[in-house]
Order: C-alpha cells, then structure tokens, then sequence
C-alpha cells in the first residue's frame, strides 16, 4: 500500500510534465478546422434578389438598374425586393419591411444568391427578426461588404460561407473604374478560382498558413462582441477593413477585441483597405500600419497589409469561411482560394 501511495505522485508528475510538452509544442491546443458549407455556384439562367437591409436608398435607382443590367449580361436573372426603395428614416424602409424582402429571398427556392443593394446602417435591427430554418437546409450565396459583415457573422456562424463582395451601389462608379471589382465578383459567384497578389510591405508580418477566411468591417465586428453574432477566430485568418474613423477609434475597437481574446488562438490577419481616416485635434504620431502592429505585437500570425478590398473603387471579392492559403514575406503577399 505504501508503495502504491508512493508511485502514484509520480504518476501524476509525469502525465502533467507529458501535457505541458505537448502544449508547448502546440500539437494538441489547435481545435479541428471546421468545413463550412459552401452554397451552390451560379450558373447562367439562375436568379439573384436584390435585397436593401440597411442605408435608404433615395434616387438611387439608377445604381440598381444598372446592377440588373450587370447581371442580366451574366445570363442571371433579378428579382428586386418589394420595399427596397421605401423610406423610413434612416432606412430603405421599416426594419419590418426591410426583413420582408431579405427573408422572402431566404426562403425563396427560386432565389439563388442575396444581393445587398447598399451598406450603410441598419442590417443589425433585424438580424433577430430573420428566421434562418429555410437557409441553413437551402443555403444560397448573401453578398455584399460593410454593414453586410453583421449578415456575414450570422452566416458564418450558422456554418454557411458568404461573399464579401460589391453592393449594387458599387455601380455608381463607371464600370471602367471598378473593373477588378466587378470581375472578381463575377468570379465568386460562378465558381471560379480567386487568387491575389498583393504588394509588399516593410509592415509584413512574415509566415505562411491555411485557414478558413473570416472577418469585414471592424466597427461592424467590434459591435457584435458580446452577442450571438460574434464569430470565434479561432484557427481562422481574420480580414478587417474601415472607412471614416479615427486612428485612436481603430486603436479602441482593435484593443477591445484583443481584451475579448479575438486573436489569442487567431491563425493570420489581412488588413484591408483604411479609408478616409479622420483628422484628430491631438494626432496620433503612428500610420495606421504601425497602430495596428502595435496591438497585434504580441502576436506571432502572418499579418498581411495592401489588400484591395473595402471601401475603395478596387474592391476584390473575399469568400468568407472559405479555407484559403496565406503566405506573406516583406515583398510580397500571396492569397489562395
């Protein structure tokens, strides 16, 4: 009995020493990569619904015209949502009217992706209003960028992948202008292979890996903390993007995430595009690069800068949740889908 009462410290001893090893060799910490479902492809003849969950859309009708044109010479069909030029407020409508139209293109069996006409504010006041029971048996493609990233957290975490893509209101660009943006989109959707070299940057954060795709519009992702909405980065390569905030304010919302452990099991970031940042009274003394570097520096994850995708004319499409390949180097960064 002594003997027994003898060994078994030792036991234990090792079986924690035998743990800890292999936690320092993170053989066992990563968890399983978890495969989403990938919506059906478009092929010529399907349909797309033009949908506006968010931002009014007064004398905007051109844009959406021309997005049906757009389609339409893709041989896609378009259907265009009920209330999407209502106005209520701030909004294409009541949240009531907008969820209408987005969950009647939910539950659509004729209906093969959702089309966001624009961005701005609102797509999180009816989030909880929609019924996902049709998507998740059906899932279908939901397309769009900025304030359509709350609708790319639902999906993501419904296990569905999504388009981080242009907005019909994209189109208030002439077609010259945006050609890489309408083509990659076009890409996306039909199933054709998406890459992207992006240039190089002394703000790089070196290394190479293979992980689901995930993220948007950082304000957007700062919102959803603490709701069902928040996605789990973990074993995923987040991809941010802004338009019209502070440097402390990205400073803020990148702290925050980092205090809610956003990039403790994190396995890469892309930084997208920063625009229109604002001028401080007290300025910040960093580019934006550093600001983000700064945070993230404890960090060891490839971190790649000068991703055209955002809120710029040259806005790439992105398949969120869609495991791809990142290898980044001072001089260059390479993006496989």
């Amino acid at each position: 009995m002594q003997k027994n009462l003898l060994i078994l410290p030792l036991f234990y001893a090792f079986f924690f020493f035998g743990i800890n090893q292999l936690l320092s060799q993170n053989i066992i910490t990563d968890k399983p990569s978890i495969t989403l479902k990938q919506p059906p492809y478009l092929k010529v003849g399907d349909t797309v619904a033009i949908v506006a969950p968010a931002g009014i859309l007064k004398n905007r009708e051109g844009e959406i015209n021309k997005a049906k044109m757009l389609l339409k010479s893709w041989g896609l069909h378009a259907v265009i949502g009920k209330h999407v030029f209502n106005q209520g407020r701030h909004f294409a409508g009541t949240d009531d009217e907008r969820c209408e139209d987005f969950q009647n293109a939910l539950d659509d069996a004729s209906i093969s992706a959702i089309w966001c006409a624009r961005g701005g504010y609102g797509s999180v006041r009816i989030l909880d209003k929609l019924d996902w029971t049709t998507f998740k048996n059906n899932p279908k493609w939901i397309i769009g960028y900025s304030d359509i990233t709350a609708f790319h957290n639902e999906v993501h975490n419904l296990g569905v992948q999504s388009l981080h893509a242009m907005l019909c209101t994209s189109l208030q660009d002439d077609a010259e202008t945006i050609k890489e943006t309408i083509a990659t989109f076009k890409k996306a959707i039909f199933g054709n292979a998406l890459g992207y070299s992006l240039e190089g940057s002394k703000y790089n954060q070196p290394g190479t890996v293979s992980a689901p795709l995930i993220g948007g519009n950082l304000t957007i992702l700062h919102t959803m903390l603490g709701s069902k909405t928040s996605i789990d980065t973990s074993g995923k390569i987040l991809f941010i993007e802004e338009i019209g905030e502070y440097k402390y304010h990205i400073d803020r919302m990148l702290q925050s995430l980092k205090r809610a452990g956003y990039f403790d099991n994190c396995k890469g970031v892309i930084v997208g595009d920063m625009t229109k940042i604002k001028r401080n009274t007290t300025p910040w003394g960093s580019s934006i690069e550093q600001l983000i570097l700064d945070v993230l520096s404890e960090y060891e994850f490839p971190i790649a800068f000068n991703m055209k995708a955002g809120h710029e004319k040259d806005n790439r499409a992105l398949i969120l949740g869609k495991t791809i390949t990142l290898e980044v180097s001072k001089a260059s960064s390479e993006i496989s889908f």
